[in-house]
């Protein structure tokens, strides 16, 4: 498929939201998204981080239209504090992009009752977009786009676990966090049915991130540059994220897991609808989102 790039002030007028959006993938897509004109609300967690981003993606574009939030996705209260702030200054949200993630080498432990790659990874974005559902639905068509990973078909969604007291790691927690943010996406597809706004899950290849420099303090940076030499580089790893959030090709495409902008396969165990179902009341109940 040809890949280049959309046409410029192709989101003119429209408003979007990007989590973790000061580095990676995150970045490129909320550049690209500023770039055809849109209203890009970056949210990152480091105030004067996010603050140089805001002002290089203003530079680099010339929208002066960007603006910023702040949100540690590892504290629900600050989820909802984004949340708020967002409904107060925005009267619509046209693209909710759902990127920010984080992977943890170690087993850490929440007040919320589950291992941290998951409250950051899934429960974060879940209790956003319902929050913020409802400006959605008045903005259709909109889009929501999730960020995943074909880690998630190393994963199972063991439900009686999400602290992950058994049997840790730190790639299958991060899995089994993957594969709920396309087990949410399918559900969330079938709860928005007929509202005109389209969930989407994708992979965006494997990309080299500060992941390794984080995890793996000694061996870090040269793990970092190995894994380089055969990944992506976020440009090409967002991609798939820029096309979802704002191509006219997949204009009212929903419930679909992509690969290289085509839809692809998700593993048999993303298509439980019971589980998913679980899945869902589970976080409903952790996040007290009713």
């Amino acid at each position: 498929m040809d890949k280049t790039n959309l046409p410029n002030n192709n989101m003119q007028d429209k408003v979007c939201l990007v989590t973790g959006a000061t580095s990676g993938i995150g970045k490129v897509t909320a550049k690209a998204l500023a770039a055809q004109g849109a209203q890009v609300v970056v949210v990152g967690r480091n105030q004067q981080k996010t603050k140089d981003t805001l002002q290089q993606i203003t530079a680099e574009t010339g929208n002066d239209t960007v603006e910023f939030l702040l949100s540690d996705f590892s504290d629900l209260q600050q989820v909802r504090q984004l949340a708020s702030e967002f409904q107060q200054r925005y009267p619509r949200l046209d693209v909710l992009v759902n990127n920010a993630g984080a992977f943890f080498n170690t087993r850490r432990v929440t007040s919320y009752g589950v291992e941290k790659t998951f409250l950051v990874n899934h429960l974060a974005p879940f209790l956003l977009t319902n929050l913020l559902i409802d400006i959605i639905r008045s903005s259709a068509p909109a889009r929501i786009v999730n960020v995943s990973s074909e880690a998630h078909k190393y994963a199972d969604m063991n439900l009686d676990d999400l602290e992950f007291k058994r049997g840790f790691a730190g790639m299958k927690a991060y899995g089994r966090s993957k594969l709920a943010n396309i087990m949410f996406t399918y559900e969330l597809t079938r709860w928005l049915a007929g509202s005109g706004v389209t969930a989407n899950a994708l992979h965006p290849g494997h990309v080299a991130t500060d992941m390794w420099r984080t995890n793996f303090p000694i061996i870090g940076p040269a793990l970092k540059w190995v894994m380089s030499l055969f990944a992506l580089s976020p440009e090409e790893g967002a991609d798939n994220s820029i096309y979802l959030a704002s191509s006219p090709e997949v204009e009212g495409v929903t419930g679909k897991y992509f690969i290289e902008r085509e839809p692809a396969q998700s593993s048999a165990a993303s298509y439980n609808e019971e589980v998913a179902q679980r899945l869902w009341e589970t976080s409903e109940k952790i996040t007290a989102i009713n």
